[in-house]
């Protein structure tokens, strides 16, 4: 699969590349697998903005995504359809049972219509079958890894990610993850073997400003060009040094150098190796 480049036939399209869709199947949605998003512009119900540099963009329905697949043990599904999803980077499968019950799943590399594929316990060593980690060979490549028992794959999950099954001597399961963190996780959570789709998607260049708009985004500006009201970095000449003896942010908390993590650290002991071991 391959990035889509234009003609510079206008300025816009200068720099200008889409994904080339060659994956995809059909670009009709299931529509029992749909669900609506509330337009509110993200804001509340006195219309202040809660969260910045968001807007209302193109239009878009939520899919519903199985990310479990643990309550239909062995049970064979079938690939009915590989779809785009606008609100994820990865592609999503439409998988179907011999009732005809039907949903979403994160679509992995090279997954082709009419491929089968299981949860269960202990599975085939076969790409995008999910099984339990300890069932899973050491060095394989894992996705949409659950983080504790009885719950839904909440790691790795974006487009062209996934984690690597490091070891599985200890009580636990070593798991690598994209930051190279290794993180201990229970053997009896389940685990997706492969790789996520979409692969060339971080090649993607958007080049201009309105498509931006299109993805829900708006516009961002230098802080120290903001005014006085809108951050503590304003100066009366632009460009100018924040005459600060250290970053703050538009709520008046330091920007650098101080940590926001709560005290509650518990699941520090489920690190093994931190992602921050190389930094000073």
């Amino acid at each position: 699969m391959a990035n889509k480049l234009y003609k510079p036939t206008t300025p816009g399209r200068r720099n200008y590349s889409v994904a080339s869709f060659e994956e995809l199947t059909t670009s009709k949605p299931e529509k029992t697998l749909l669900k609506k998003i509330q337009a509110n512009s993200w804001r509340n119900n006195q219309w202040r903005i809660t969260i910045r540099h968001r807007w209302w963009g193109h239009k878009r329905m939520y899919r519903i995504i199985d990310f479990k697949r643990t309550d239909k043990k062995d049970v064979e599904w079938t690939v009915k359809s590989i779809e785009y999803d606008p609100n994820r980077t990865s592609y999503i499968a439409l998988v179907f049972y011999t009732d005809w019950e039907k949903r979403y799943i994160i679509s992995p590399e090279w997954m082709k219509v009419w491929d089968k594929i299981i949860c269960s316990d202990k599975a085939e060593i076969k790409s995008w079958n999910r099984m339990m980690l300890r069932n899973i060979p050491v060095s394989y490549p894992i996705y949409n890894i659950e983080l504790k028992l009885w719950r839904w794959g909440q790691m790795v999950k974006t487009a062209w990610s996934s984690a690597k099954l490091v070891s599985l001597d200890w009580e636990y399961a070593q798991v690598a993850l994209p930051s190279w963190e290794v993180r201990y996780i229970s053997k009896d959570c389940f685990a997706t073997i492969w790789t996520v789709s979409n692969r060339d998607h971080s090649l993607i260049k958007i080049w201009k400003a309105w498509r931006q708009r299109w993805l829900w985004k708006r516009p961002n500006v230098l802080w120290k060009s903001m005014n006085a009201c809108d951050h503590p970095h304003w100066w009366w000449e632009w460009h100018s040094p924040i005459w600060m003896k250290a970053p703050k942010t538009p709520w008046w908390m330091p920007a650098l150098w101080y940590k926001t993590r709560k005290k509650n650290k518990t699941s520090n002991k489920f690190i093994a190796v931190s992602r921050h071991r190389n930094k000073k």
